[in-house]
């Protein structure tokens, strides 16, 4: 079949014929299999989308693993980088190894510590765990003995909060 020839009904069985495989291999990368979901239904919707720019013998299937593949790969590569800015980051706050050249910057680092220390337990502990460890939600999750969407409501929740703590400073 034909990429360029997919209409909405071709497009649902290229979905259900593809979709649990490209999770299954996206998650050998990722090892997240929400994250893996989120990168395989970002590809069907790009492949949706462009279906009609797409060289007519491109195979379909070709087309999706590699797509897959290579945003994996992206995914794991900004997340590697991620953890270690938070891991840094965090040494430095809560280390109290931080010492900012101004009063403002000082200001700002002990309004963020007493904002952070403030937030419930719960969120606390995912929030750190996410934002300055090497964690995902899933990680996160299965340590504390909860699902995935807990992990993600509780970080939301504490964005929510630290930035009404700070908000005189964004």
């Amino acid at each position: 079949m034909y990429i360029r020839e997919l209409d909405l009904t071709a497009f649902e069985a290229v979905y259900r014929r593809y979709y649990k495989g490209l999770c299954a291999f996206a998650v050998r990368y990722t090892a997240d299999y929400e994250e893996s979901e989120d990168i395989v239904q970002t590809v069907m919707l790009w492949l949706w989308e462009n279906r009609s720019t797409i060289h007519p013998d491109q195979s379909v299937q070709s087309l999706l693993f590699t797509i897959v593949k290579n945003r994996c790969l992206n995914c794991v590569a900004h997340g590697k980088i991620k953890a270690r800015v938070h891991e840094d980051y965090y040494k430095n706050i809560c280390e109290n190894h931080y010492e900012p050249d101004d009063y403002t910057g000082k200001e700002l680092m002990e309004s963020m510590i007493k904002a952070i220390r403030n937030l419930p337990k719960d969120y606390r502990k995912a929030f750190v765990m996410n934002r300055f460890g090497d964690y995902t939600y899933a990680e996160i999750a299965a340590k504390l003995n909860v699902s995935p969407k807990t992990i993600a409501y509780r970080i939301t929740q504490s964005l929510k909060l630290l930035r009404e703590a700070l908000k005189e400073y964004m």
